[in-house]
């Protein structure tokens, strides 16, 4: 009996260390198997969140074809436009070309006894012009844009840089100037005054400038309301230029470069004045192109007036290139 008990001992040690061994491999082989999904859970979940960023961007961008998610489409532009900015290298020779400024005001048929008519351009003729501006070759640019060009030799894009810039700040350039230029990948140049002209006589609201913002439309300033400023005194100069601007930049969160004169209105005042607010120069209303060796603060632009054709609009242009530098001051005589 002593003997077939250490034969059942013998044996049931086997067994055990036979079970023991079998656990050990299916051990193993768990944690293989183990290692190994997860390798394909991460990468399915890599797919699986591509895809899905990929339809959300399609998604984001139909939606806002259809008219229903534009402030977002107009963001992601702006960003894009940004970083193609940021992105482009400074040749360090400054620009040499100069640079045509349009100036518009309603975009809208002028109504029964408007007191300037002439200020209004029907939102078809405005898509009209923009589009002969294309189709001779021309791309709408920012100020800031032609600066960067002018003082450290940033690349304006293929073509011929053109500036499209607005005066003080009526709903329809929100309504249908935006639309136009959007159309085209173009940005337009916003001078807008603060108060003075509500929604309710047709002013842009501060939903529609942070619009025009958000597509890439640069913000600058006439003041608050359009004042003579020839005829302030200090305290009322500065504020309506250096006020103005710390206004906007808080209001809208955006570097404000450049000073629009109301009326066009200037003088050595005026001018000393938007120059200690920091400004980086100034429009007038004195007709020829911007040149690069003109006074900053005495940039010229060319009105644009109701009824212009587009070939009279490109006459225009090409007709204004070597104009004289804008006088020391003008008053509107």
């Amino acid at each position: 009996m002593m003997m077939v008990s250490q034969m059942d001992a013998e044996a049931l040690k086997k067994r055990r260390e036979a079970r023991g061994e079998e656990i050990r491999r299916r051990r193993q082989r768990a944690a293989g198997l183990i290692a190994v999904l997860a390798v394909v859970v991460a990468a399915v979940t890599i797919i699986l969140l591509s895809s899905s960023g990929g339809a959300s961007q399609s998604s984001r961008q139909g939606t806002d074809s259809a008219g229903t998610a534009g402030p977002l489409h107009r963001r992601d532009a702006h960003r894009r436009a940004s970083s193609t900015s940021k992105a482009t290298p400074a040749t360090g020779r400054r620009g040499t070309e100069p640079v045509p400024i349009l100036m518009y005001h309603v975009i809208a048929a002028p109504p029964a006894g408007a007191p300037f008519p002439g200020l209004y351009v029907p939102p078809s003729e405005f898509a009209a012009q923009m589009q002969a501006l294309k189709s001779a070759g021309w791309h709408a640019v920012t100020l800031d844009q032609v600066q960067a060009y002018w003082r450290r030799g940033v690349e304006l894009g293929a073509g011929k840089p053109i500036v499209v810039s607005f005066d003080n700040g009526y709903q329809s350039q929100y309504t249908e100037a935006l639309p136009v230029l959007e159309r085209l990948g173009w940005v337009g140049d916003e001078n807008m005054q603060l108060t003075g002209l509500p929604p309710s006589q047709g002013g842009l609201s501060q939903r529609q400038v942070h619009g025009l913002v958000a597509a890439g439309w640069e913000l600058d300033t006439q003041g608050f309301s359009h004042a003579d400023l020839i005829a302030l005194d200090t305290r009322r100069l500065s504020y309506q230029v250096a006020v103005a601007r710390t206004t906007v930049e808080r209001r809208y969160g955006v570097p404000v470069n450049w000073f629009c004169y109301p009326s066009g209105h200037y003088d050595a005042t005026v001018v000393a004045a938007v120059k200690a607010a920091g400004y980086t120069g100034s429009t007038t209303v004195v007709p020829g192109w911007a040149h690069p060796t003109d006074d900053p603060y005495r940039l010229h632009r060319l009105r644009v007036l109701g009824g212009t054709t587009p070939e009279e609009l490109l006459t225009l242009i090409a007709d204004t290139r070597g104009n004289v530098p804008a006088p020391p001051s003008y008053n509107g005589a």
